[in-house]
């Protein structure tokens, strides 16, 4: 069944705006995850407007994307105009280009799928995963394999390295999740990949707020020496004044 984002326009339920909405944008990824896999995919983001629809694609191979003078992202766009049912005009396409890939979850969960296809020995390519996260600047990183790594015996590897929140909403806003899945010939393996991210109060590497549990302890204030009253200052002086004549008459 054919879905136009024009029906927004329309007066539906709230119920089925978001389900359509949400479908929509599940098999967009679903698409993309599998015809941009090899170009570093990192995730995209619908916009809808009511003169058309605009879907920024983030990627770490944004040239790729798209193609000799822009001809790989138009077949893109004509694929999904006859998917959907979109006019000419109505849908666009961007490429936006992950700016720090080591902090992309997606990223670092296709690279690993890809060692690992290759031949790559599972701990070298997981170990090589954390050190690369970790060298970008990430608070902490947790690589997960399961399947049939070495025998017949299915099973898990965990790979951690540094700090990570596991539960709360500091769990949302500051770890990047990211779940693939590869295919050998003893079965299928299974990849999440876990980056914990750093604080940056101008929000390009990872969330403005802080974390709720730091605490910052400030430096003590000197103290301000209190300064004698007048009164006491001109006793103070007169006394002075009488040891230095007493010692003068000695």
């Amino acid at each position: 069944r054919k879905y136009n984002m024009s029906v927004q326009a329309r007066r539906i339920s709230k119920k089925r705006k978001f389900v359509a909405e949400g479908v929509f944008f599940a098999e967009l990824n679903s698409f993309f995850k599998r015809e941009l896999s090899e170009d570093g995919y990192s995730g995209i983001e619908v916009r809808g407007t009511p003169q058309r629809t605009e879907v920024i694609i983030r990627a770490t191979r944004t040239r790729n994307v798209l193609g000799y003078k822009g001809k790989r992202i138009r077949e893109l766009t004509s694929v999904i105009q006859s998917r959907f049912g979109f006019k000419d005009g109505e849908i666009e396409l961007f490429a936006e280009r992950v700016l720090n890939r080591g902090l992309c979850a997606m990223a670092q969960a296709e690279s690993l799928r890809y060692k690992i296809e290759k031949g790559l020995a599972v701990r070298r390519a997981c170990y090589g995963v954390l050190r690369f996260v970790m060298d970008n600047q990430a608070k902490g990183c947790e690589v997960i394999v399961s399947g049939k790594l070495r025998t017949q015996r299915a099973k898990s590897m965990k790979f951690i390295d540094g700090y990570m929140k596991k539960s709360g909403h500091a769990a949302k806003g500051y770890v990047d999740y990211a779940y693939r899945n590869l295919e050998l010939k003893s079965g299928v393996l299974g990849i999440k990949v876990s980056i914990m991210l750093p604080w940056d109060p101008s929000g390009k590497n990872g969330p403005k707020d802080p974390l709720p549990d730091v605490v910052k302890v400030l430096e003590p204030k000197m103290d301000a020496i209190p300064q004698l009253p007048t009164t006491s200052r001109k006793e103070e002086e007169v006394d002075e004044a009488d040891d230095n004549d007493i010692s003068e008459d000695l």
